[in-house]
């Protein structure tokens, strides 16, 4: 028998037939302007990325979706340049075309979603990268020919040419097929550069758990990637998807210095749109009076320049 993984305190992500009735049912009676589209930044940065092996930086490319370049590595989060999720159109360009790309020396996968997990893109990137993927995953790889696979439990930590990467966890559920659901596990990846300090949390797709406080009694937290879109109906999505109150609420509990937003606009996997989240997002920033140096929003395809 398969090995199912769980949520902290068994929390599940179970829906019935029911449920999605009353989802679709809402979802034809609210009308969304899908025409506006959250900002793309001039590709000016490309070449500078290419060539780049010292200066630290952080791309967005959409979605969930980052370039990280930490210690003259190249590392990539959840690659996805699908331009179809589903029947769903993606909205918005990628941030950098997948063809300009540098060589690509690390993969981190979130989970095994489709949005998160996409073959298709994994095969065009350049370089031999070592992917670092949840326990469950490995077996898929290694079934299309990648060798350099490391299977990660929650907490497990692994030293790459001097970086640390942790697997850490998420309040999730994952499926591929009919009968897989909840056979790999899910979390997030810290990567931490050690001359300076540096770290960076990439949480992946996750509802609001206490495991945000576990999270940080372990690690001093930098820049934190955060998802703020795919919350709507909140009653639908609560579980696994966080809205932008609750990724606020996560950031503090995380003792985070920078907050960048993602998993929002490239997407429509449930009724709120980018603008949206975006604008949600704001307001609550401002109701806490936090400090607006703490908060980087980056267009698609614009990079935030870390300390070197």
């Amino acid at each position: 028998m398969k090995k199912r993984y769980q949520n902290y305190d068994n929390v599940i992500n179970t829906k019935t037939f029911t449920d999605m009735l009353r989802w679709q049912k809402e979802r034809r009676a609210t009308k969304k302007d899908l025409t506006k589209q959250i900002q793309q930044a001039e590709r000016k940065e490309i070449f500078q990325l290419q060539q780049n092996r010292t200066d630290r930086s952080i791309t967005w490319i959409g979605h969930s979706t980052f370039l990280i370049q930490l210690e003259g590595l190249n590392i990539l989060t959840d690659p996805v340049w699908a331009n179809w999720m589903g029947v769903q159109k993606r909205m918005t360009e990628p941030g950098i075309p997948i063809e300009q790309l540098p060589e690509i020396d690390i993969v981190v996968i979130s989970h095994g979603h489709y949005d998160h997990l996409d073959f298709g893109s994994i095969k065009k990137l350049k370089g031999n990268p070592t992917f670092y993927v949840p326990i469950g995953l490995k077996s898929l790889f290694i079934r299309r020919g990648y060798q350099h696979v490391v299977e990660a439990k929650w907490w497990d930590c692994f030293s790459h040419k001097g970086l640390q990467i942790s697997f850490v966890p998420a309040q999730h559920w994952t499926k591929r097929a009919l009968t897989d659901t909840n056979t790999s596990h899910w979390g997030g990846w810290i990567i931490e550069a050690s001359n300076p300090k540096q770290s960076v949390y990439f949480v992946g797709d996750t509802g609001y758990f206490r495991g945000f406080q576990d999270i940080a009694h372990r690690f001093d937290l930098d820049i934190v990637l955060m998802p703020i879109g795919a919350y709507e109906p909140e009653w639908f999505m609560k579980v696994s998807h966080i809205n932008p109150e609750d990724a606020i609420k996560a950031f503090l509990d995380l003792n985070g210095r920078i907050f960048i937003p993602m998993h929002y606009g490239a997407f429509r996997l449930a009724d709120d749109t980018g603008p949206e989240a975006l604008e949600r997002m704001y307001k609550e920033w401002e109701r806490l009076e936090l400090s607006n140096e703490m908060l980087k929003v980056l267009a698609i395809g614009e990079t935030y320049w870390m300390m070197k």
